[in-house]
């Protein structure tokens, strides 16, 4: 991108040329429809609380058609210590969660998944390779994100009924080969705290969005490239400082709590332990909903009539 002369600043893409026959569909192709919160969550829960963990591993070197070693070796920490720290700490305190898996993630490690499974969790959709949606072809998008699924419920034995879309890239198809798969929810997306239901082309689509915020997300927080400029910069203490404002903001709301995490950051030592006040805090307020993120897009489907 060329800049202004001597003043450093990136030329203004055209957009300002465009009439409002080109910018306003590209803005309602995928739109915020109505909201979905419940009048009342569950055995009249005040909150629902939904803790998910984007089990990435290997895929985000191999994304970028890399092979380093020793990056190659960060995201398997994920699965070696990160994902049991995290599933022994889910049992103690008896919360489910949702787990977001790419294909190849599955196909490395099965047992994991298996794991998983039978302690009672949900395994969604995230991805064959982290690939990244926008820079696709629309027919590869669709094509990876069918055998996505086709390849975790052949590991398994489930089939995925949700998605997140690797890094949230959304792309203008993904919600058309979400509706053509008939999953059930979404949640990649930032229009609202509470879930709401997607419109397409301005038109109700049925499917649940649970959305996400980087702020509600650990990547930001404790991203790592030795080669650039990215280091973490924030302390455990004020991630979790960040996440339990987050949560009382929920809770006084009587909203959702949605929280993203993945096992190679949250799954270190120093870092666990944000995860255990977190749940411990939680946990002192009265009428919460620890559910998966298909239970919470149930029932507010349920309860809207959709």
């Amino acid at each position: 991108m060329s800049k202004h002369r001597g003043t450093g600043v990136p030329d203004q893409p055209e957009a300002w040329k465009w009439k409002e026959a080109d910018w306003r569909p590209i803005v309602e192709k995928v739109r915020a429809g109505r909201s979905l919160k419940p009048a009342s969550w569950p055995g009249g829960a005040r909150c629902a609380v939904a803790l998910s963990f984007d089990s990435d591993h290997e895929t985000q070197t191999l994304r970028w058609a890399e092979s380093s070693p020793g990056k190659l070796s960060q995201g398997q920490y994920g699965a070696r210590a990160g994902v049991p720290r995290i599933l022994n700490l889910l049992e103690r305190y008896g919360v489910p969660a949702t787990f977001f898996v790419p294909a190849v993630v599955a196909m490395l490690h099965p047992d994991e998944q298996r794991r998983v499974i039978s302690e009672g969790h949900e395994i969604g959709i995230h991805s064959w390779i982290h690939e990244l949606n926008s820079a696709l072809p629309p027919e590869a998008e669709r094509d990876l994100q069918m055998r996505a699924a086709d390849r975790l419920e052949e590991i398994c034995g489930v089939r995925p009924v949700g998605i997140r879309t690797p890094s949230w890239d959304f792309s203008e198809h993904t919600l058309a080969i979400t509706r053509e798969m008939g999953l059930l929810y979404d949640s990649s997306l930032m229009a609202d705290d509470e879930p709401y239901e997607l419109l397409e082309d301005n038109e109700p689509t049925g499917v649940v969005e649970l959305p996400v915020e980087w702020i509600r997300d650990d990547a930001p927080y404790w991203s790592m490239d030795r080669f650039s400029g990215l280091r973490p910069y924030t302390p455990p203490g004020g991630v979790l400082e960040v996440f339990r404002r987050e949560f009382d903001g929920a809770w006084e709301e009587e909203g959702l709590f949605l929280l993203t995490m993945h096992p190679h950051f949250i799954g270190h030592r120093s870092r666990i332990q944000v995860l255990d006040e977190l749940v411990q805090h939680i946990r002192t307020k009265p009428g919460v909903w620890f559910a998966t993120h298909a239970d919470i897009a149930r029932y507010c489907k349920e309860q809207a009539g959709l």
